[in-house]
């Protein structure tokens, strides 16, 4: 596996312990870190799937358009895109005051980032 490879792997894990960590907190818990975390660690793991592929990616958080480079790379992407459009709002969603995470709605996050992770890492071959 090629160094960069390895540390997109390396920031899509670290995003992710992050949110796991948050979520199991004891005391007060930041659901907005939660959500904003699983969203990042899935985008990175897309990344290092794209990169793997030699595939170029445009320097975006979108979730969808990795998703639509990757899809005709392999057919399977598409039972994670109602994962990804779920995901894909945490991103900005809960960055700015106006709008505040739930523990519903990190529960939500969490859940389908741990699915989309699983996906990508088996992907990857990663276990």
């Amino acid at each position: 596996m090629n160094k960069e490879l390895v540390e997109w792997i390396s920031k899509a894990e670290g995003d992710y312990l992050v949110a796991r960590r948050e979520i199991r907190a004891r005391g007060e818990r930041n659901y907005d870190a939660v959500c904003f975390h699983c969203e990042q660690a899935v985008e990175k793991y897309m990344k290092a799937y794209l990169l793997k592929k030699g595939v170029d990616f445009p320097k975006t958080h979108n979730l969808i358009e990795l998703h639509e480079l990757c899809l005709p790379l392999d057919g399977s992407f598409e039972i994670q895109r109602d994962l990804l459009l779920e995901l894909n709002q945490y991103g900005v969603r809960y960055r700015y005051p106006g709008v505040t995470a739930e523990k519903e709605d990190a529960k939500l996050a969490m859940a389908h980032a741990e699915t989309v992770r699983a996906f990508l890492r088996a992907k990857l071959g990663l276990k």
